[in-house]
């Protein structure tokens, strides 16, 4: 099954993007008459034939399209932007792929970046999203300092975790989550949290948790703590 995306889906009939259309159309030579799949990202699934296959803007009349329900469950992902680009770019791909509903990029004291051009990370969720048959894109949230993840009762949510370096505490993050939750996990940079961080997270209501015996790489914490969360969901 090949899935394609296009937000703001009419029906019966509607034009894909230039982008989309070129790829169906040239790379994937699909012609009048054929079957294809579109989602609009928030849950919709069309099954759609193609009418007029144009690269620049192929036509498609909807033939029949459902709801994909949603997951009993939510993962948010609040994380520091890695140093380099293309680790946060690598981590985002995979976690959309497995299953993240929402991901939240930081600001912290001890951050080597502060700025990430979300646009390539809005490009790679989508990609991900139709290379894992994905109806749902995830939210991709603007970056916020560190301190108004902690504080502001926008990110008071469910079960509220943070992950850090200490081989004093031994609560691994699959003891304390609990099926069909809401999630906020914290990830901290690459020097990790600093000690006021820590316990301001702790103060308001975030539980410090452990990822496994491993030293992890800030991508691959986050992309570790989504998969526990989905294993532990399955």
């Amino acid at each position: 099954m090949q899935l394609f995306f296009q937000e703001n889906i009419n029906t019966p009939t509607f034009d894909l993007e230039p982008d989309e259309s070129k790829h169906l159309c040239r790379v994937l030579r699909k012609k009048n008459g054929d079957q294809v799949f579109v989602t609009d990202g928030n849950g919709q699934l069309f099954e759609c034939m193609i009418i007029d296959a144009n690269p620049k803007r192929t036509s498609l009349e909807v033939r029949r399209h459902h709801e994909v329900p949603a997951d009993s469950f939510h993962i948010h992902l609040a994380i520091a932007p890695t140093k380099s680009p293309d680790r946060m770019e690598w981590m985002v791909e995979k976690i959309t792929e497995i299953g993240v509903h929402e991901i939240t990029l930081f600001e912290s004291t001890n951050s080597e970046r502060s700025y990430l051009k979300t646009d390539r990370l809005e490009k790679k969720i989508k990609s991900a999203c139709k290379q894992s048959l994905k109806y749902r894109v995830p939210t991709l949230n603007p970056i916020r300092k560190l301190s108004e993840i902690l504080e502001s009762a926008e990110f008071n949510e469910g079960q509220k975790f943070i992950a850090y370096v200490d081989e004093n505490h031994d609560n691994h993050l699959l003891d304390l989550a609990e099926p069909n939750s809401s999630y906020l996990i914290l990830i901290g940079p690459e020097g990790d949290f600093d000690e006021k961080e820590i316990n301001t997270a702790i103060e308001n209501g975030f539980k410090p948790i452990s990822l496994g015996k491993s030293r992890l790489r800030t991508e691959t914490a986050g992309l570790s703590a989504v998969q526990m969360l989905q294993t532990l969901n399955r």
